[in-house]
């Protein structure tokens, strides 16, 4: 197979607060590079933005929508090394859409990995004051411009928002090809209005820990960030009601930073069934999961994906997840773990309850975890997403087939 030389456009997010994307981009590039594949990164760092002058700061919310400087640095990238394909991941704040207009000068085509739903929201989570909110999927974002839906603020959400509106036609004729990490979001962006021949399904890869599951489990596990979104305030309510009743024998265990951090430790504080770990390494982390009766996935707002699940089967450990968005895609309910209603925490509760006091099940839903993981998320599989993804983009073909 004929070597491809890829350019990577990626604006990273902050190291405070740890990336999945961040992640994944890592773990592309690291598979793309051993497979052989000629990869560079084309990048700028949220983390730079704290070294800038009060002059340069103050600029930046216009730069946002249109970023001159971006373009040219990239358009001079593309003259040198013409590279095969352009994929690019996130490009706010310091990148810009700008981007894409130097590639099509350059002749060079480019597909976009849709980690989130910035494309129609500006948030990118389709989720406000609690709940589900679509008001901005198939129409201009000045509700989230009245909400301020960025940041909590109204002046900082106008940039985010004049980007959408500024570029979504580029974008949407712009890209030969877009990644939707799961069927659930990409049938999200179709009834959004983005077009359906660009937008094909390739999943997000783990690669194998080497760490198995052996015996029943220590704990249940929350691993992700603190915030109302990921479902921990529906979690601690589950879990005092599973308190109440008795509790389970085993402690809940919560890793990750965020938000609700203080909320959460004091939550914990002179508890013997909860204990709240703040952040963990990788490594941690893979450690944690594998010691687990199950991984606990409440979220409130409809997942994109859900890589705490699938790190979750390569141990060979079950999910207990919200019923919507991509989590019905990964948790087969009764048969990968188990699905509880959203925004429900006797249901949550429910699902706990039944996951911890029924062994043998759980451990025949934790079998099959495995064996769902082996079949569509490993690197293999995401090897072979990438490169047809890029052949099919070089060769100007479009597709609504998932990969």
């Amino acid at each position: 197979m004929t070597a491809l030389n890829v350019l990577v456009v990626h604006n990273r997010y902050r190291s405070e607060q740890p990336s999945g994307e961040n992640h994944v981009v890592d773990q592309e590039v690291a598979l793309l590079s051993d497979a052989g594949h000629r990869v560079r990164m084309f990048e700028r760092r949220s983390d730079d933005i704290a070294s800038m002058s009060l002059l340069e700061r103050a600029a930046l919310p216009l730069l946002v929508p249109w970023n001159p400087v971006a373009r040219s640095a990239l358009a001079a990238d593309l003259q040198a090394e013409r590279p095969d394909v352009v994929h690019v991941h996130n490009t706010f704040p310091l990148i810009s859409p700008s981007v894409l207009a130097a590639c099509a000068d350059a002749g060079v085509p480019v597909v976009a990995t849709l980690h989130n739903y910035m494309m129609v929201c500006v948030p990118g989570t389709m989720f406000r004051d609690g709940h589900v909110c679509t008001d901005c999927t198939s129409r201009t974002p000045l509700a989230a411009v009245r909400h301020g839906c960025y940041r909590d603020s109204p002046l900082a959400t106008a940039p985010v928002a004049a980007a959408m509106i500024a570029n979504r036609r580029r974008w949407w004729s712009g890209v030969k090809r877009f990644f939707c990490v799961s069927g659930a979001q990409r049938a999200m962006l179709v009834q959004s209005g983005m077009p359906a021949d660009r937008l094909t399904v390739k999943y997000n890869f783990v690669p194998d820990s080497g760490l198995r599951r052996a015996g029943r489990g220590e704990h249940l596990l929350y691993l992700g960030r603190m915030n109302e979104e990921k479902g921990v305030r529906l979690l601690m309510r589950a879990w005092d009601a599973i308190a109440a009743g008795g509790g389970l024998a085993i402690p809940l265990m919560l890793a990750g930073t965020g938000p609700m951090s203080s909320e959460v430790e004091q939550w914990a504080r002179d508890r013997d069934d909860v204990r709240y770990l703040g952040l963990r390494t990788k490594a941690q982390c893979q450690e944690l999961t594998a010691r687990a009766v199950a991984v606990v996935v409440p979220s409130a707002w409809m997942e994109t994906f859900g890589l705490v699940v699938v790190e979750a089967m390569v141990a060979g450990v079950p999910a207990v997840a919200a019923a919507h968005g991509a989590l019905v895609e990964l948790v087969q309910d009764g048969v990968t773990g188990m699905l509880h209603r959203p925004g429900d925490p006797a249901s949550l509760a429910a699902c706990l309850r039944a996951i911890v006091r029924t062994p043998k099940r759980n451990r025949d839903l934790g079998a099959a975890a495995r064996l769902r993981y082996e079949r569509d998320f490993t690197p293999a599989s995401g090897l072979v997403g990438l490169v047809d993804g890029y052949r099919a983009a070089m060769s100007g073909h479009a597709s609504s087939v998932p990969i």
